[in-house]
């Protein structure tokens, strides 16, 4: 299942916000929101900003403690924390250009079809139930890491032929089974033995059907953050946070769009690109960008020799006409490797 999956969202229009797909309307510049202030807040010495933000950690760490009172789980607080959080999503300055960037990838987008658009997620699970369509949504995502999306959504296919697209006949089915009928996938003998994993955990724990947040999807073989946030909007219909797939990641470096923390050097790895995107995209965007830069870093900003002669937004591009291996590439003379879809 490919990230093609994020066009089919069930039921998007139930999210507490817009979320806009592929469109010509641009969007507004966000509107700077006054720090929140108590009565005597003023005298107590402690900067306005930093005061906002040191009440929002506690009360994250308070929920988190309550939640997990034996401590197996305890965790820092990630940026999905602090996604509502205006003041923090404001300390972040969006990049310059940022939405005239957005409209012409979109204009290249609807011009140029990209592999991205060929595959209909849904085919065939649609008819399923609920947990069933859900435990799809988590086979197809684990499927798809370091695959070509027709190779996974082929290897879909097949399972819900043989009828083990769900937890139940998953976890009772072999595990030799699963891997032939996954093959060619990328690492199959490996994901097999995750997708009995994870079977099993879903059937002894969560009556067949799936965890229902990122901390509990992470906890499950196999998933990483991509994959976790993906289900979230796919199976659960909440967007907690940005998709990152390689494209996303070396395209959001090339445009300048991300860096590490307290550094102007580029992002290391899709998780670092996750979070500083977070910090200055507007949530109503999460969605749709991931759909957005794979087809783009598909067709026109590919991984070797990218296109940049063809390029609508060149001018606005720190990267343009240069030839890039990958964002975190540390020597120029190194071959870079292919990248999957």
């Amino acid at each position: 299942m490919s990230l093609s999956l994020l066009r089919n969202t069930a039921n998007l229009s139930s999210l507490p916000f817009p979320v806009r797909f592929i469109s010509f309307t641009a969007m507004s510049k966000a509107r700077k929101i006054p720090l929140l202030q108590t009565p005597g807040s003023e005298d107590d010495g402690v900067a306005p900003k930093n005061r906002v933000r040191k009440r929002r950690v506690e009360m994250i760490a308070k929920e988190v403690k309550i939640e997990s009172p034996d401590k197996k789980f305890l965790r820092h607080p990630e940026i999905e924390d602090f996604a509502s959080d205006n003041v923090y999503s404001q300390s972040i300055q969006p990049p310059a250009n940022w939405e005239s960037i957005m409209e012409g990838i979109r204009s290249m987008r609807l011009s140029e079809h990209a592999p991205v658009d060929s595959i209909d997620p849904d085919e065939g699970v649609t008819s399923l139930q609920p947990k069933e369509r859900r435990f799809a949504v988590l086979v197809g995502s684990l499927l798809s890491s370091q695959t070509k999306g027709h190779v996974t959504h082929e290897a879909n296919q097949r399972l819900l032929e043989n009828g083990l697209l769900s937890a139940d006949t998953m976890d009772r089915a072999d595990e030799a089974t699963i891997k032939s009928l996954i093959y060619p996938v990328g690492f199959y003998t490996r994901k097999a033995q995750h997708l009995k994993q994870v079977a099993k955990v879903c059937v002894s724990k969560y009556d067949g059907d799936i965890p229902s947040t990122v901390d509990d999807l992470l906890l499950l073989p196999g998933v990483g953050p991509k994959i976790a946030h993906l289900v979230m909007i796919m199976a659960w219909n909440k967007v907690e946070g940005i998709c990152v797939d390689t494209h996303v990641h070396r395209v959001s470096n090339r445009l300048g769009w991300v860096s590490r923390p307290g550094s102007k050097q580029g992002t290391r790895s899709p998780e670092e690109t996750r979070v500083s995107l977070q910090q200055w995209l507007p949530r109503e965007e999460w969605v749709s960008i991931n759909l957005l830069l794979v087809g783009f870093g598909q067709t026109i900003c590919t991984p070797l020799r990218p296109r940049c002669a063809k390029c609508t937004i060149r001018e606005f591009c720190p990267s343009a006409f240069k030839e890039i291996s990958t964002p975190a590439s540390t020597s120029k003379t190194r071959r870079p490797k292919k990248e999957l879809g």
